[in-house]
């Protein structure tokens, strides 16, 4: 690393190692200034830079860990987890799951590296696709993962308003949640997160920074406390054989079946690795940052996901009791099940604090998706939510309209638990759908005509994206089984998957083969650019030289980290 002084402007630069970069010379527009590598790969996929690059890859992984949630998501979830399968269901199934979702997530990276653009999965799907199905392509994907992004925020905020009503009901045994305070402080936590998303770049991603280091150590602390301080005696423990080998079958379906709808609360819970994606455009060194993002949230979330899995499954006393406390939240109940009242209180607590920052990260990467869809005219009245704030440099509008949808989301509240509840099924399924369609294209389109970008899987791409796309089609039948069936089967206890998430994606479907098809065609392109499509020439990654940065002569420190 060397500095030099311009002669011109009198500053002193110091050279960096160069940022990464799928785009050769030749793809490059004619420019009147001097474009940053990443400027020249979001000009070579077609966008202009509108955002500041003021995510590092720290940073990225703090917004998607913030995301993933593991604490509150773990706690919010913990009904399907334990209460399809018992403690071998949860032990067993996370560390099966896991393996097919980090399959889907380095899949997913790689796509990422190829085309970092905030459009993500949705932008891929229409430049891999089939020539003629592109935007159709797209189409599907994009409304498949905004359907996921947009129910993400109000399905945590719901969670954590029941925590906290959950704490006010152990403090006074005198005080009934009702359905309208759930609501009412649900839509107050929706809107102390719409203020927070709209602040600058720089501000978010400095928030999502101490909450992600607040959601680690609070995961670590409760790994520790929960069997440190367990009230349980004689045995302190569950015995292996009973945590690993007895499936408490609570379905009407074979033990197998069982454990794998019990992974409902897995994919769920990991269901925001691909923040990241669609951060792409305010991360700095994007495509190899964000796709490292990717892998490490999934990879360091379950890991540490199943320590928390198996603390539970040892010390858990009575499923049926965690799962029908009348405090109406599994986490709540299970905690006062095998801890000291202050402990529980503290336990729950720290879960709550997590299930802010949670929330928090939810919203930032629901705007951003939405941002990028209204810029290509996805929406009604895309004119409006695609605007970017002239001060904070952010997708104000595009937050408070997700906002007001999460909101008119929380309704659901009022329709009884399983009603709201299908948020949670619906992201899960939804974020798969959106997830595999670009990756089944790129295995069984595109093969070895993908252009990739620096970071990628090499030989094993393939058999990766193969297993993925493998465990999606398994997974998303199975997520829309109701747990009951026969005559054990009613309104209540009803799976309303397919008619929350398949109703609107049919009437979208429609929607496309009516009217769409002729005024939507796929991610725009607002500069001259040359990407690979359907039709061949492979271009590796490259360096395209050496980035350089202000000096700051006073201390000799850069005065920008491109790092």
């Amino acid at each position: 690393m060397s500095a030099a002084i311009d002669e011109e402007s009198g500053i002193r630069h110091r050279q960096v190692t160069a940022v990464s970069s799928v785009v050769k010379a030749q793809d490059l527009p004619n420019l009147d200034y001097a474009a940053t590598p990443d400027e020249e790969t979001l000009f070579a996929l077609g966008y202009k830079q509108e955002f500041k690059r003021e995510f590092s890859l720290w940073t990225t992984f703090c917004v998607s860990f913030a995301v993933l949630g593991l604490l509150p998501s773990f706690a919010s979830t913990l009904y399907y987890g334990m209460g399809y399968a018992g403690t071998a269901g949860m032990v067993w199934g996370w560390i099966v799951a896991m393996v097919f979702i980090q399959c889907v997530a380095m899949s997913m990276a790689e796509l990422c590296s190829s085309m970092p653009t905030s459009g993500g999965l949705y932008y891929a799907a229409a430049v891999l696709a089939p020539e003629g199905w592109g935007p159709f392509a797209a189409w599907v994907t994009g409304w498949s993962n905004w359907i996921v992004q947009v129910t993400a925020a109000p399905s945590v905020d719901y969670a954590m308003a029941a925590m906290i009503l959950a704490l006010g009901s152990m403090a006074n045994e005198n005080y009934h949640i009702e359905s309208y305070h759930v609501f009412l402080l649900s839509t107050l936590i929706m809107l102390i997160h719409g203020v927070i998303s709209s602040m600058p770049t720089l501000w978010i991603a400095r928030f999502n920074s101490v909450g992600t280091v607040i959601n680690i150590i609070a995961l670590i602390v409760v790994i520790i406390i929960i069997p440190a301080d367990t009230t349980r005696r004689n045995p302190r423990f569950n015995p292996s054989s009973q945590v690993w080998g007895e499936i408490t079958n609570m379905t009407s379906y074979p033990s197998g079946v069982a454990v794998l709808m019990s992974f409902i609360s897995v994919i769920w819970t990991m269901s925001g690795y691909d923040s990241p994606f669609h951060l792409a455009e305010e991360c700095s060194n994007a495509n190899v940052a964000a796709p490292r993002a990717i892998v490490l949230t999934s990879g360091i979330g379950g890991v540490m996901g199943w320590f928390l899995q198996l603390v539970v499954a040892y010390t858990v006393v009575d499923i049926n009791d965690v799962i029908g406390s009348e405090l109406g939240q599994p986490w709540a109940a299970y905690c006062l099940q095998v801890l000291p009242y202050n402990t529980s209180v503290a336990v729950i607590s720290l879960t709550v604090v997590c299930a802010f920052s949670m929330g928090q990260g939810c919203m930032v990467a629901a705007s951003r998706v939405t941002y990028a869809y209204a810029r290509d005219d996805c929406f009604p009245l895309s004119q409006y939510w695609k605007r970017v704030h002239p001060v904070t440099k952010t997708p104000v509008m595009a937050v408070w309209f997700n906002c007001v949808i999460g909101i008119l989301l929380l309704l659901l509240i009022f329709a009884g638990d399983l009603a709201i509840g299908a948020i949670f099924s619906v992201g899960a399924i939804a974020a798969f759908v959106s997830f595999t369609i670009p990756i089944f294209i790129r295995v069984f389109f595109v093969g070895d005509k993908f252009r990739r970008g620096p970071w990628h899987l090499g030989r094993f791409s393939r058999p990766i994206g193969i297993a993925a796309c493998s465990f999606v089609v398994l997974m998303v039948p199975i997520l829309c089984l109701p747990q009951y069936t026969g005559s054990e089967l009613n309104a209540q206890d009803m799976n309303y998957t397919c008619l929350v998430y398949g109703g609107p994606m049919l009437a979208i479907i429609i929607w496309w083969f009516v009217d769409a098809k002729k005024w939507f065609h796929g991610p725009k392109i607002n500069v001259e650019h040359k990407m690979l499509g359907a039709k061949g020439n492979v271009v590796d990654g490259v360096n395209i030289g050496v980035a350089v940065e202000p000096v700051d002569s006073d201390n000799d420190a850069p005065v920008k980290d491109f790092i």
